[in-house]
């Protein structure tokens, strides 16, 4: 199908960008890499008056390191996170995330910032980030301020962003001696997951120091498994602990019904990704 009508905008600042979706209003929406937006305008499920694209700000396209923590600009493409030697050393979990997400077409123009920003529970990036305690910046009319990823989704494409409020940036936390790892099961290449993991662990004398738990399409909304990781906090993840950490995750899982499988299988496949994503970070911790 064709979109309908819509006027085309393409500032060249962050500061017009905000000024631009303010005056618009409700009819205006920010285009990222336009993936997920675009196919729901060709569908009518959304038509946007305006469309405000960023891909002319290039401040939002910056990778750096800054206070103990990476800073990534939302307009950083898939395809160039993949290829910045500061990400693969300081956050080796976003580049297995990256890896798996669609194919190079779409990772060349496919964004960090419209992955993570549009509430998609599909997505892969959200859970990743909740998993490392990332935090977003929103810039809007009334000024900036940091989100926590653990507290930005609300539902199934609601999100902690208000009106006229523009995703900039997301802050990872740089923590040295992690052990990483991201287990998706998809149907075929470029899919969006079954079911899916992500671990961020530590370890210390054999046990494990530390630990947080992401799980990706198996709910309305990515979860984050609190209670399920600090149940392994001060273990050897022997196999009774994972088993009693894995039955908590799966419990907190709500996955739909739908051509990837009915709910009970969803919810089984993402305690089997999480007991291999807790085999991999824990060979990996430092």
């Amino acid at each position: 199908m064709i979109p309908g009508a819509f006027e085309y905008h393409r500032p060249k600042t962050l500061v017009d960008a905000v000024t631009m979706l303010a005056s618009l209003g409700e009819d205006a929406r920010p285009l990222a890499g336009g993936h997920s937006l675009i196919p729901l305008m060709k569908q009518r499920l959304s038509a946007p008056s305006h469309l405000i694209d960023l891909a002319g700000i290039g401040d939002l396209r910056t990778i750096s390191e800054e206070n103990g923590a990476l800073v990534l600009g939302a307009m950083v493409t898939q395809r160039a996170l993949l290829a910045s030697a500061l990400v693969q050393v300081k956050a080796p979990l976003l580049i297995e995330a990256a890896q798996q997400i669609a194919d190079p077409q779409i990772r060349a123009l496919g964004t960090l910032g419209g992955n993570v920003a549009n509430g998609d529970p599909g997505n892969d990036m959200p859970a990743v980030m909740m998993c490392l305690d990332a935090s977003y910046v929103a810039q809007g009319p009334k000024g900036m301020r940091h989100i926590k990823a653990r507290d930005f989704y609300h539902g199934a494409y609601d999100t902690a962003l208000a009106a006229g409020e523009i995703l900039t940036a997301i802050h990872v936390p740089i923590v040295a001696g992690q052990g990483t790892a991201y287990e998706k099961l998809k149907r075929k290449i470029g899919d969006y997951a079954v079911a899916a993991a992500a671990v961020v662990l530590t370890m210390a004398n054999g046990k494990v120091a530390t630990c947080s738990i992401g799980l990706t399409n198996v709910a309305p909304t990515p979860l984050w498994a609190k209670d399920a990781a600090a149940m392994l906090v001060g273990t050897t993840l022997d196999a009774g602990s994972v088993k009693k950490a894995v039955a908590a995750a799966e419990a907190i899982t709500d996955p739909a019904s739908d051509g990837r499988g009915p709910p009970d299988y969803r919810r089984k496949m993402a305690g089997i990704m999480l007991t291999r994503a807790l085999a991999r970070a824990a060979s990996r911790a430092a």
